[in-house]
């Protein structure tokens, strides 16, 4: 039950979602006994070597019709979690940075946040091969920093910079990485799971004979979770048993419509009917980590595709345009803050553990503020992309040589006489 403390959600979002929020979110339940815990609570906190220590991850994971699940407990070494942090408040100050630099008006058009579900992203990555694919919905800026992008080539795509990853022909939600296997950002509401499990056939058709498979994921929000292509996509995956991850991000709500009001089914891992699911607490790094692993070694070895559903939360709104709060009050957010939040999750697991302090944790957060900045303010150094250039990669020449295109016969431009004709 929710505790004397614990706010009390809108009564437009019905008293439904408060009771999800107390008795089914696992996310919030293992958060808050983390944000509460002595080392002992805290995992069951083993010290296996002054560098290495095992944690308990008991109430972390939901089953569907598997008949195995993952371990409750994993070993994590003090470079491992500091890895995690780093990357994790790296994305977090990121993230906080494109907010400030679009309230200046120097980021336009749409933005939207990762601020909140970073173990999410970081959890899958540290579970994953570099060579397995990953495509994702247009929430993509920190996906993109974990598949080989830099701080000043996403915030540069987002000014609409030469420095962009994109070629500032992208902007907020279409980053690509080839050699990161990282296919998007995708600009459409669920239209990224087709794509997701087209890679997944290509992993299949790909694999050599007896070997482990590499796996694909497509990750999506509670507010694609209904579409008809996803279920066609699943329909696919399941015949052919594709390699695929279905993972739905639960942050709760879709765009402005909490997850009671917007699917008679919220119980997302079981929606792949025949297809096993599992729900992992997305708020705790360590549970994704061994959760993802478990996924990844059934879907690559012919076993047939999952559903994943990440319990999580966003802290902005939908988007820059969405204030996030004429849906739910600042109360949740606040709570959801103190006793949910995955950064201090992982800074109290490294001091309860006794990998770090308080004070050093500090000293590397002000470090990679530094750091973000300093990226942030190179960025700003490269000019805007030529008119010239943003009609290259139209159309190309062949399929075989990279870069050799040709242009379109005819661009038509605001200013009619300043029109590019091919034949002149």
């Amino acid at each position: 039950q929710p505790s004397s403390r614990e706010p009390t959600i809108r009564a437009h979002n019905s008293t439904k979602q408060a009771e999800m929020f107390a008795a089914t979110a696992l996310a919030r339940t293992a958060a808050r006994r983390a944000a509460t815990a002595t080392p002992a609570r805290l995992g069951a906190l083993r010290a296996m070597s002054s560098e290495t220590a095992t944690f308990d991850l008991t109430g972390s994971f939901e089953m569907y019709k598997l008949d195995t699940a993952p371990e409750n407990s994993i070993e994590m070494s003090k470079e491992e979690l500091m890895q995690h942090f780093e990357m994790m408040y790296t994305m977090r100050r990121m993230e906080i940075t494109c907010d400030n630099e679009y309230k200046a008006k120097n980021i336009r058009g749409f933005c939207h946040l990762y601020d909140g579900q970073e173990a999410v992203a970081t959890g899958i990555n540290a579970a994953f091969d570099p060579a397995d694919d990953w495509i994702t919905s247009y929430r993509c800026h920190c996906i993109a920093l974990l598949r080989g992008g830099t701080v000043k080539e996403i915030v540069g795509e987002l000014f609409g910079l030469t420095c962009g990853m994109s070629q500032a022909k992208g902007g907020s939600m279409h980053f690509y990485n080839k050699a990161g296997h990282f296919w998007g950002g995708a600009g459409i509401v669920g239209a990224q799971v087709p794509l997701g499990t087209g890679l997944a056939f290509a992993n299949k058709y790909n694999a050599k004979p007896g070997e482990p498979m590499n796996v694909a994921i497509a990750c999506y929000g509670d507010g694609a979770a209904n579409q008809g292509q996803i279920w066609e996509s699943a329909n696919m995956a399941s015949l052919w048993k594709l390699p695929m991850i279905f993972c739905i991000e639960n942050n709760q709500y879709g765009m402005g419509t909490s997850i009671d009001r917007h699917s008679s089914h919220s119980d997302y891992y079981k929606m792949g009917n025949h297809i096993p699911g599992i729900r992992i607490d997305g708020m705790n790094v360590l549970a994704v980590k061994k959760g993802m692993e478990f996924v990844r070694e059934f879907t690559s070895t012919g076993n047939g595709p999952m559903y994943v559903e990440m319990m999580t939360y966003r802290y902005h709104g939908h988007s820059m345009s969405d204030p996030g709060t004429t849906y739910r009050n600042r109360e949740e957010i606040a709570f959801t803050r103190s006793t949910r939040d995955p950064l201090e999750f992982v800074k109290k697991t490294m001091i309860d553990a006794g990998f770090s302090t308080a004070e050093e944790l500090k000293d590397i957060e002000k470090r990679i503020r530094k750091e973000v900045q300093k990226e942030v303010m190179a960025a700003k150094e490269f000019p805007k992309p030529s008119l010239d250039s943003l009609f290259t990669h139209v159309y190309a020449a062949d399929v075989e040589t990279k870069g050799n295109q040709e242009y379109p016969d005819h661009i038509r431009m605001p200013d009619f006489s300043k029109s590019f004709w091919k034949s002149a």
